[in-house]
């Protein structure tokens, strides 16, 4: 089964570019178009998309408005946010609003092809320097004392351990950072994992957005 797919931007150039990029993807239909919110909402009343490709900057309502208009309206459809903006301030707007990826207009088409497919799934897919983003802001909410409740037991070397793993660093890295061997990190991440009941990534990105540790 195809995902049906509704693209929302003003510019008639980035339309025809997308529609370009997607139509050669068999497992892509492309529905409808629109350039304003409002004449998106309406499609999606009667068309119902699998999938909504959401510019943030449009003419009538912002495409975070748009989106959590969206997710009232058609709870099943998924929005993927394709936009020039970059900084924290849309960007954990977009997710509160409901916005199941978030891909910057620079990123490669195999970015916003993948971000369509894992959001048709039910799933979650953000630009990987943004998701990085997202776990640093989930581990600064985290070490605040109010949030400690939500860290369901993390240990404070667990918490030095997860926030060198957000910065991308290897488990090597870590253990000479830490004084500790590479078995010891292995470890602590693999308890940091099973105390969150976590299994990758886009888990850990769903989970700081459940339990309200994400805040703009």
């Amino acid at each position: 089964m195809k995902i049906r797919l509704l693209l929302v931007d003003d510019h008639a150039v980035v339309r025809t570019g997308l529609r370009m990029l997607l139509e050669g993807e068999s497992d892509i239909e492309i529905i409808g178009e629109a350039d304003n919110a409002s004449d998106a909402l309406n499609q999606i009343s009667q068309l119902k998309p699998d999938v909504v490709i959401m510019d943030i900057g449009l003419p009538d309502m912002s495409g975070i408005d748009a989106t959590r208009r969206i997710k009232q309206l058609a709870p099943a459809t998924a929005v993927v946010a394709l936009t020039i903006h970059e900084d924290e301030e849309y960007f954990f707007k977009m997710l509160e609003a409901g916005a199941s990826g978030y891909v910057p207009k620079r990123a490669a088409p195999e970015e916003l092809l993948t971000a369509i497919r894992v959001s048709a799934l039910g799933e979650v897919y953000l630009y990987p320097s943004l998701a990085k983003l997202l776990v640093k802001d989930y581990l600064t909410q985290s070490l605040h004392p109010k949030n400690q409740a939500k860290l369901n037991g993390l240990t404070p070397r667990e918490n030095e351990v997860l926030t060198l793993l957000a910065d991308g660093d290897s488990n090597a890295d870590i253990a000479e950072q830490l004084s500790i061997s590479p078995k010891t990190v292995a470890r602590h991440r693999e308890n940091i994992m099973g105390k969150l009941n976590l299994h990758s990534r886009t888990e850990l990105v769903k989970y700081a957005v459940r339990k309200g540790i994400i805040q703009p």
